[in-house]
């Protein structure tokens, strides 16, 4: 309920707020630590990061006007991997920004990179977490969108985005069989 709570206060008023933006901009949106946030340990606690990064992520499709095709079009998108890497704690009732870019594409996916970013000692934007999410887009009537289709509705050009290999090798190495494939947990 908490992260429904914060999705529509993006949605109604600060993506609103928040200036177009073209495909290949950094997207900030902000937040603050509050009590439901935290682990016992007194910090935000690391599962909360990856619900605030979907957050950040509507904001992005929201000002870049993709959220519009995807409407249009009755697609949405689904997170089919992702990875975050923790570099300095969020404690309560600090202020961050979450910046979010579109990298690219392969065959199958989007990526997209997000950084959790609060000013340090000398009010400089200072990296307390990174995250690369892999997404696939679907259509409400059943089926993937293809790649080329998406990059096609949305106006991109694939040459304003790179993948860079190490995420493409991150990407292979860590996907699941298809759902149409036998997926059995053998240790």
């Amino acid at each position: 309920m908490h992260m429904l709570v914060r999705t529509l206060w993006h949605f109604f008023f600060v993506g609103t707020r928040g200036p177009r933006l073209r495909l290949e901009a950094v997207s900030r949106s902000r937040f603050r630590v509050w009590p439901t946030d935290l682990d016992a340990l007194r910090h935000m606690n690391n599962g909360k990061y990856l619900s605030i990064m979907d957050v950040a992520r509507f904001d992005l499709i929201q000002r870049t006007g993709v959220l519009r095709t995807f409407k249009q079009e009755g697609w949405y998108p689904v997170v089919v991997g992702q990875t975050i890497s923790y570099r300095k704690s969020l404690n309560p009732w600090q202020r961050f920004w979450i910046e979010s870019r579109i990298l690219g594409f392969d065959d199958q996916a989007v990526y997209v990179e997000q950084r959790f970013v609060r000013p340090d000692a000398q009010r400089r934007p200072e990296v307390h977490a990174r995250a690369i999410v892999r997404a696939r887009i679907l259509r409400r009537t059943g089926g993937v969108v293809r790649v080329d289709e998406l990059i096609e509705k949305v106006g991109a050009d694939r040459s304003d985005f790179h993948v860079p290999d190490e995420i493409l090798a991150w990407a292979g190495a860590t996907r699941l069989p298809s759902t149409r494939e036998d997926a059995t947990s053998i240790w």
